[in-house]
Parts: C-alpha cells; structure tokens; sequence
C-alpha cells in the first residue's frame, strides 16, 4: 500500500441466534427514550412488540415510528425527526431492512448537527458533532447498513437518491440475529442476498480496497455463494441464514470502508426514478457491469470465480474470471432476478430517463472507484444493455458490448 488506510466499524457487534435478546442491555447503557424506526411489516411480525418488551424489560421507554414504506426518503425522515422531538427520546433504534436503517441514521445525525440530509451530499456540510446513539437492526441479510457510514435518501422535491457517507452516520450498535431474517419471502432473500454480493464484489474490486476489506470482502462472497441459493429455496434453513447475516454484515464493512462502485452508482437513480428497490435494480446491473469492468479487475474477479467451483483453481485468471460473470448470471437466473425491462419499466420512458441517470450516477463519485471508470456515453449504454439484459447469454463467446 502506498498509503495507509481507514478501517471503522460500529462500537459493538452483537450477532448470531437470539442476539436481539441484548437490545435492551445495549439501549439502557444509551439512553432512557428510544424512538424505534420500522415498519408496517416489521409491526405485524411482532418485532417491534418483542424490540419494546426487551427495553421495557431494561427500563428504557419507547415510541414508534412505523412509517418507513419503500426507499426511504426526506419525508420519512422529517416524519420521524419531530416524533423525536415531541417524544423527547436520547436514542434511536432501527428494526427492519435498509430503508428503515437508513432513515434511523439520518435521524441521530440531524438530531445533534441539523440541517437538511442534503446539505451533506458532496461532504457539503460536515457532521461534526457526535450522533444520537443508534443501534441497528437489520432483518433482512443484504444492505450491511448495520455496519455503515453511509445512508441514501431520495430527495423528493427532484427524484435524486442522495447518497451520503461521513463518519458520524455509522451506527454506535448493531445487532445481527439471522432468526429474525427466517421471515423474509423468497424474492427479498434473492434481492437481498444479491445486494450483499454486489456489496462484497465491488469492495473487492474497488479502487480503494485495503487489506482489511479484502479480508471481510472475500469471507462474505465466500459465505453468499455457499448459502443464498439454500436460504432462497428452504427459507427455514437457520445455518443458511446465518451464513448470510454473516456476510451481509461483512460485506458492508468492507464497502463502507473501500466503496461501492459502479453497479451502485448506476442503480440509485433507477431506485429514485422508477421506484425499484436497491437490492434488485443491483441485481439486474451487476451482470453487465462485471462484464464491462472484467479485463480491469481479472486476477479478483478470479477469484469469485474459483469460489463458485472447486475446478475454477486450476483455470487461467481469465477463466476464472469470465467463469464468475457467468456464475452470478446463472445465480441471478436461480434467484429469478428480472432485467428492467421484466421488472415492467416503459421502455420510452426509461430511455428518456437515461441521460439524467447517469449524469446522477457519475455525480455520486462511486463509478470514480470502479476499476474501468466509465465516461457518460458509456453509462448510458450500459443502461440500454441492462434494459432487456439476457442472463443466459455466455461471457466467454463474446466481448463487452460498450467500447
């Protein structure tokens, strides 16, 4: 390394079985008012009742704040931030997927340092004052927002997700308890658990990978590509669960600290302009944009290749690469992962869509980190191939479409 490197992480980790149990313990040393941010979902499964019981159980009152819905969005956050206030809660806990992980984060940031979640975009507005303490929950294995210090909240006034990464939005406690994922049905797990591996992949692939990301990094695509096709099939699968919460969690250690690249710049504007949620719209652009990015990241992505087969070690780098593009289409095509225009996108709309989109892709700096930057032409083509993507198709007869 030519120069050295930052590695953070939340305060405390709590994961496996029945971790959830520790929520009150970890609240009541915070706070003495929690507001819990969920949603409706999350509600009717009873994990906010049994979040409640436990910081009951510890003396820690609550209020709830179920109005989480989709991608979360400035709305829900103003929502949210004045039941705080007129709760008058020291502590924020989140119980549920990104959406609602990331809203909670927006909170306990804005609670002590103020202003608009867009001033910070771009490291505008530094939050230079210590967060409300946030202690996350994740239960669904995918966004490792848990383990993060980034949020993505769409501005409504124009339709821009704004992503934002300082070090004040990482939460100070998550707890990772993979029973509370058995209940995710089988298109999450698939988008999710897809979203997991974007995650690790382009840490991996990331221009600023470290040691210490490539560690969590490759146990995480390790564990993905051993459990999520089981824990997609037999949901009640506890190990394959585990193995997933474990990597979801890993995963987003290792991009918070080496980032995401170009899969997830491209996908934000698609979550923010036609409303698809963040684990599939990574879903139906990471194909492609591995195989745009390949002859610039061969020797790694060989070694995701050799993860989905034992004979893939005795294969070139090449190989072994073009052998791991071809793994996650057959992964997606398992997981019953939709190209957009499966997801029912209007074809004339999407197409007018484009230049917006990836000005707003590039804008984000993710694609900046990717091991073959693209230019705005080549974005925008990419968009047009991930429109109607085949993921039958085989990477090693052909070169990338984009040039």
């Amino acid at each position: 390394m030519e120069n050295y490197a930052v590695f953070q992480m939340p305060q405390t980790i709590n994961y496996g079985r029945h971790a959830f149990k520790k929520l009150g313990e970890e609240a009541a040393t915070r706070g003495k008012k929690a507001l819990v941010v969920s949603d409706k979902v999350m509600d009717s499964l009873g994990y906010v009742k049994k979040g409640l019981d436990y910081l009951h159980e510890a003396g820690v009152e609550g209020a709830v704040y179920l109005g989480v819905e989709s991608e979360p969005t400035d709305v829900y956050v103003d929502e949210a931030m004045k039941l705080f206030e007129q709760e008058s809660c020291d502590l924020v806990i989140s119980i549920g997927g990104g959406s609602c992980l990331d809203t909670a984060k927006t909170i306990a940031v804005l609670q002590t340092n103020g202003g608009y979640i867009g001033d910070y975009m771009g490291n505008q507005k530094i939050a230079t004052k210590a967060a409300i303490p946030h202690i996350a929950v994740p239960t669904t294995a995918g966004t490792g927002s848990e383990a993060t210090d980034v949020t993505v909240i769409t501005n409504t006034s124009n339709d821009v997700k704004m992503m934002i990464k300082q070090p004040a939005f990482l939460p100070e406690v998550a707890i990772v308890d993979p029973l509370l994922t058995i209940s995710s049905p089988k298109h999450v797990t698939a988008a999710t658990g897809v979203d997991a591996l974007s995650h690790a992949v382009e840490a991996y692939i990331s221009k600023k990978a470290q040691p210490m990301t490539d560690m969590m990094a490759l146990s995480a695509m390790e564990l993905i590509v051993k459990n999520l096709q089981t824990a997609y099939q037999d949901g009640d699968d506890v190990d394959a669960r585990e193995g997933m919460s474990l990597a979801a969690l890993q995963a987003g250690v290792a991009f918070s600290n080496a980032s995401v690249c170009l899969v997830h710049g491209m996908s934000r504007p698609i979550g923010a302009m036609f409303h698809v949620p963040h684990g599939y719209s990574n879903a139906m652009l990471l194909p492609a944009v591995l195989e745009y990015s390949k002859d610039y990241a061969l020797e790694r992505l060989a070694d995701l290749g050799r993860f989905f087969s034992a004979e893939a070690e005795n294969y070139s780098h090449k190989e072994a690469a073009d052998f791991a593009v071809q793994s996650v289409k057959k992964l997606c095509l398992d997981l019953n992962i939709p190209n957009l225009q499966g997801w029912g996108i209007d074809k004339q709309e999407f197409d007018i869509a484009i230049p917006k989109m990836a000005k707003d892709a590039l804008a984000s700096g993710s694609p900046g980190n990717n091991p073959r930057v693209p230019t705005q032409a080549e974005v925008e083509e990419l968009y047009r191939i991930c429109y109607s993507y085949d993921f039958t198709t085989d990477v090693s007869t052909k070169e990338s479409k984009v040039r």
